[in-house]
């Protein structure tokens, strides 16, 4: 077992950092890993089977985790592209693969089958991918989860029903309803335990004070809700899911994230090995041709029908393509489904056997596919669409707010509080929805564009508020707004000191650091807190943000001589302690009076 452990481990460490590195992430490191180690490569581990079992616990967690961060009413906001999307997904994509199946030689049964288990994707894969670049927040990611999470649900249905493909005699009439009341009563069940004996349970051990004990708890939990499901017939990763949303708005979300995060991680990495040591590689070299195009043919026929279906769903092109790129593989339940239609008759084990592989070779492709689609599809696609900005209608209000984030909207309401008219450009589609929606005029555009801003009144506006959250977004509109508007007072906020030297390299006429003052405030508390008169408290903050800005104004010189920018913060530094000291005894007299 430790020989077993050893080099899962050790292929894991050497291939995901170079599939990462080659720019293919890490799902395809682990799915190499588990071929090279595998049956059908050096034949360090043998008993797959063992290992899948275990490993699956970590799609399990990662469902789990995807849960805590998702909200009951975000849930309930998605339920038209859960089952709208979803449904058309599922039954589209079955559809097509079903008729190829039966042009290809293969009766209704069997057809249906093929088509049923081929539809469905791996969450497994599909996540963790879309994680990695930090697209699970995009449109094509909301859409991708929703399609999963709707095939999860779909599962034990499909699976009830297989057994009527096998022959109608051999299963009774009432044996699927039965099926689905017990999937029905275990999501209850879970629900029920989610909402009224994890917190208490939290509770009484103490919390995240007792972290072995919260720990074992958490595991529990997450195994528990997967064992109940599963006892059901129902998928392992929808019970930890559906307790996972149910805890998502506990007090001990991040901790159960923070005790969770390390095992998921782990187990997942084993799952995707477990998929590639699946890999019989002995069956394709018998018929190349065959499995290429068996997989080809999968991979193309689920991307098309679900590029479709995003471009209906009013996805641009670039997350249409994204959407459809990242769900084409087969899913880890469609062995379960191939092993149920064997069992039946509807299914021959040899047709299971190579649909399996099929399955698994789809998984190790679309990595492959996606990655090369993000680095050339996709650029190419982005500058392309032109985006369609909003026309402005009234350009003569006297300020301008380029931004319309978190800083940008506490300007414009102090503004609007003062009967002060403004133009709020914005540049990103979903943040200008949010902001409509609570009732703020706010135009879609790019301002860094000069005929944007010269629409929205540049020319004679007075003031130009550059409250974007990219600094080098900021920076071009700074340039363009001083080089073709240089009677506008610019303002602007800064992300970090290095971008308050760049923009005083720009000669702008104001600038605010987003976390100074605040921080500065969060400070004076905390003297108070601990007991610091309120006078010295609010003295040694002011003696701090003087001396910090008149450093700040003092290393703009040298802020990119390192070496002499070291040095000089060493000695502010050691200034600073100076100050206080000099202070100490001033207070104290003034105390003392």
């Amino acid at each position: 077992m430790l020989e077993t452990l050893a080099a899962l481990l050790a292929a894991a460490a050497l291939a995901v950092p170079l599939s990462r590195r080659a720019g293919f992430g890490s799902v395809l490191g682990y799915l190499l890993a588990g071929i090279a180690i595998g049956p059908s490569g050096l034949r360090l581990v043998t008993d797959v089977e063992q290992i899948a079992h275990v490993a699956e616990l970590g799609v399990v967690m990662l469902l789990f985790l995807i849960g805590l961060e998702v909200r009951p009413q975000r849930l309930w906001v998605m339920r038209r592209s859960v089952f709208g999307l979803g449904t058309a997904q599922l039954v589209l994509t079955g559809l097509a693969i079903a008729v190829l199946a039966h042009l290809a030689g293969f009766g209704w049964a069997g057809a249906s089958v093929l088509g049923a288990g081929l539809a469905l994707s791996s969450t497994a894969i599909v996540l963790p991918m879309l994680a990695e670049r930090e697209l699970l927040g995009s449109p094509a990611g909301r859409y991708g989860f929703a399609v999963l999470l709707f095939q999860d649900l779909a599962f034990i249905p499909l699976v009830a029903l297989v057994p009527l493909l096998g022959g109608g005699t051999a299963v009774p009439d009432g044996v699927p309803w039965f099926e689905v009341a017990r999937g029905v009563a275990a999501i209850l069940v879970i629900l029920a335990a989610g909402r009224f004996l994890m917190r208490p349970a939290f509770r009484a051990i103490g919390g995240a004070r007792t972290p072995e004990l919260f720990t074992t708890l958490a595991l529990l939990t997450v195994v528990g809700a997967a064992t109940i499901a599963s006892a059901a017939g129902l998928s392992m990763s929808l019970g930890a899911f559906l307790a996972g949303v149910l805890l998502s708005e506990s007090e001990y979300r991040h901790e159960l994230q923070a005790d969770i995060e390390p095992f998921e991680g782990l187990l997942l990495g084993f799952f995707f090995i477990s998929v590639g040591m699946g890999t019989n590689l002995g069956l394709v070299a018998q018929a190349p041709l065959v499995f290429a195009g068996a997989v080809a043919g999968l991979l193309v026929v689920k991307t098309a029908v679900m590029f479709v279906l995003g471009r209906l769903a009013r996805l641009d092109g670039s997350n249409a393509l994204r959407f459809a790129l990242a769900l084409p593989q087969g899913s880890e339940f469609s062995f379960v489904l191939f092993t149920a239609a064997v069992g039946v008759g509807a299914l021959a084990r040899d047709v299971a056997e190579a649909a399996t592989l099929v399955v698994a070779l789809s998984m190790v492709a679309t990595p492959l596919l996606f990655a090369a689609s993000e680095a050339v599809l996709i650029p190419r696609l982005s500058r392309a669409q032109e985006p369609r900005y909003d026309a402005i209608d009234d350009g003569s209000a006297p300020v301008i707010v380029a931004g319309f984030g978190r800083v940008g909207q506490i300007v414009g309401r102090v503004l609007r509080m003062q009967g002060i008219r403004f133009t709020a450009l914005e540049r990103d589609p979903g943040q200008v929805e949010v902001v409509r929606r609570f009732g703020m005029k706010v135009y879609f555009g790019d301002p860094s564009r000069p005929d944007l801003l010269r629409a929205a009144g540049a020319e004679t506006a007075r003031v130009l508020v550059v409250a974007l959250d990219d600094m080098e977004e900021a920076l071009r509109v700074v340039e363009m707004a001083r080089r073709t508007f240089p009677k506008l007072t610019i303002l602007s906020r800064a992300r970090n000191r290095r971008h308050v030297h760049l923009l005083m390299d720009r000669g702008i006429d104001g600038i605010v650091r987003d976390t100074f003052h605040s921080s500065l405030h969060l400070s004076e508390l905390v003297l108070r807190a601990m007991d610091v008169p309120a006078t010295r408290a609010s003295r040694a903050v002011k003696l701090f943000r003087a001396h910090d800005e008149r450093l700040l104004l003092q290393t703009h010189a040298i802020y990119r001589d390192e070496k002499a920018l070291i040095q000089s913060t060493q000695q502010a530094a050691q200034e600073l302690l100076d100050l206080f000291e000099a202070d100490r005894p001033e207070r104290q007299e003034q105390e003392g009076d």
